[in-house]
């Protein structure tokens, strides 16, 4: 969507407080011995106190009310069964509408202590994120913010997985502009205008390089195998540049 009012603005922060607060309510319960079922009832239950809705949910039909991929896991986990260890590395990712506005962020995390080297790949997927955000901004490239992101994987010698992109958001949870590339790409000529809500979501790995489908239909893994983190905010574009909505404030 593009903001064009004062109203929309002010639903769109509201919807991006309320799946901000949530993802970080799971994160901070999250303990070895829980199942993944079991941390998506947290935010089922907190978006439910808000009266917002599960998005994936209603838009999909998807069989919980946010995404939950563990270790191997990189994207669209279905919560269930599956019993959370210490040194997992759990993604979080939810999106919800309420009043006709929809947001989504995510967020890697390590549960209790992990290898040094999952440390380091959180630490530089959240910096991944923060440098492709910077390149928001009315009048800027889009293409610019998977050409800055890409520079800074290089650069620490990270791989980006490349079928899974940003995209815009707000009143519905993928709309135009889709295919938000967050690697570097040639021939996207598209601007980012005034007001354009998007998200920002690069997956940084330890050598994936595409998502593919896994048995269940839903959930995604990286090929080849490798240790994936993604981090999310939604982003509105202003002539001053990027406006994050996904806080907690």
């Amino acid at each position: 969507m593009t903001i064009t009012q004062e109203f929309e603005l002010t639903g769109l922060k509201e919807i991006g407080r309320i799946v901000s607060q949530t993802m970080h309510a799971m994160a901070a319960q999250i303990e070895a011995g829980m199942t993944t079922a079991e941390l998506d009832d947290i935010g089922r239950r907190f978006l439910e106190r808000e009266g917002a809705v599960s998005a994936p949910k209603t838009t999909y039909d998807f069989p919980a009310h946010t995404c939950i991929s563990v270790n191997e896991e990189i994207a669209h986990g279905i919560a269930g069964p599956r019993v959370l260890k210490a040194g997992d590395l759990v993604n979080i990712d939810v999106s919800a509408s309420k009043d006709g506005f929809f947001a989504d962020t995510g967020a890697s995390f390590g549960l209790g202590k992990v290898v040094p080297q999952l440390e380091r790949l959180c630490r530089d997927g959240k910096k991944a994120m923060e440098i492709g955000i910077a390149q928001v901004g009315a009048g800027k490239p889009l293409a610019g913010i998977g050409n800055a992101v890409g520079r800074f994987a290089s650069k620490g010698g990270y791989t980006l997985i490349r079928n899974l992109a940003s995209h815009g958001v707000g009143r519905s949870l993928h709309e135009y502009p889709q295919e938000i590339a967050t690697w570097p790409t040639r021939g996207d000529r598209r601007k980012i205008t005034k007001g354009m809500v998007l998200t920002v979501e690069p997956f940084l790995s330890l050598g994936g390089e595409w998502a593919d489908d896994g048995a269940d239909g839903w959930t995604l893994y990286a090929v080849p195998s490798a240790p994936v983190v993604q981090y999310e905010h939604t982003v509105v574009a202003t002539p001053r540049g990027p406006l994050i909505v996904t806080v907690p404030h």
